[in-house]
């Protein structure tokens, strides 16, 4: 963790003096590679401390606490001058460095004593050959790619229909205040219902969620001719509760989804584990860009929502498919008399017993 986040920040830091594209390239790369070493490690973290029929909402708060800083940041971006955007990534080294700080105060070493090292490729091969979560990883990937279509198709449709970057900003910012406020009530209460499902509904929520930016323009011109405002204040609007649709999605998937992960895990591999799902984002976030660029340039923005729309309800059925297989993987790796995240079972060696 350490690590990552010293030459993170360095890296944002020297991006906010380099105005070379081949250095910033350098430099983007490098700091991309560096932050990412963070994530699995802080998240085996979780699985060490917190028992397993906590990790689902432990996740969950520290997602509210990942969009609070988000909401923070788009808001501070949308009104940043130009001229001046230099500081923000000034600023951005500058909080990764106090995080380090930390980190490096009050986290000690986590990891349980008794657990066996694995080499790094055998403890990967192990993920690779686990097939629940594979299966479960591959449909991720998808729902990701659909979910991260607001890195690139979205403030380009947006641009498209007379948005500005700063109306993106504040749409942003509205995803993480919807976080914050409704995350932290909304996750105690979905614990009990099945984890296929809350992935299903997520992703389900995510497709309508884009699938409505195809019906934006003729909506937006529809409601401005009955008087509801001007054309682009209806699309912004119209494209504010897509965001909404797929904001609920973030809300019910991802914490669980992270308490998941760490119930696949044995505490040997936890660290393995972490590292082949962060890899699902890292793809993700090659893939989304390319898929939503190449998607909108050649055959149109309403195309691409509609591929969302349908590769979520695909995703969404393959969730419920998957679901028997899951449980039955997820009661070998639970401890004894403890419910894996969202199975409604407690498992007691390699036997399932029906809570009351």
């Amino acid at each position: 963790m350490l690590l990552g986040l010293g030459f993170g920040g360095l890296s944002v830091m020297a991006i906010a003096f380099a105005s070379d594209v081949r250095l910033l390239f350098i430099l983007c790369f490098v700091g991309g590679a560096t932050q990412q070493l963070y994530f699995p490690a802080a998240n085996a973290v979780v699985a060490d401390v917190v028992p397993t029929e906590q990790r689902q909402r432990a996740y969950g708060l520290i997602y509210w606490a990942l969009s609070l800083g988000l909401a923070i940041g788009f808001a501070v971006g949308g009104v940043v001058p130009d001229r001046y955007l230099w500081l923000l990534f000034v600023a951005d080294a500058c909080t990764t460095f106090v995080c380090a700080g930390l980190i490096a105060w009050r986290v000690p070493e986590t990891r349980p004593a008794d657990a066996r090292h694995e080499p790094a490729l055998a403890g990967l091969a192990k993920v690779a050959t686990d097939a629940p979560f594979v299966v479960f990883a591959a449909l991720h990937l998808v729902a990701l790619i659909i979910f991260t279509q607001f890195c690139l198709a979205l403030p380009l449709d947006m641009k498209a229909h007379g948005q500005s970057s700063r109306a993106f900003a504040w749409l942003m910012a509205f995803n993480c205040v919807v976080v914050v406020v409704l995350q932290p009530w909304l996750t105690p209460r979905l614990r009990r219902f099945d984890v296929s499902r809350q992935l299903a509904v997520a992703t389900f929520l995510f497709g309508v969620g884009y699938g409505l930016n195809a019906f934006v323009p003729a909506l937006a011109d529809a409601f401005s001719s009955l008087g509801l405002g001007s054309v682009g204040f209806c699309r912004l609007v119209l494209y504010l509760i897509g965001v909404a649709f797929w904001t609920m999605g973030e809300i019910v998937g991802f914490p669980v989804v992270s308490a998941l992960v760490a119930d696949f895990a044995p505490a040997a591999l936890r660290g393995r584990y972490q590292g082949a799902f962060s890899m699902v984002w890292g793809a993700t976030n090659c893939l989304s860009p390319i898929i939503g660029g190449q998607v909108t340039e050649h055959l149109g923005a309403p195309t691409l929502w509609a591929m969302c729309f349908f590769a979520g309800l695909l995703v969404a059925a393959g969730h419920l498919v998957a679901a028997p297989s899951r449980r039955r993987r997820l009661a070998v790796t639970a401890p004894v008399g403890t419910a894996p995240v969202g199975t409604g079972h407690v498992a007691t060696g390699h036997v399932e017993i029906p809570e009351p």
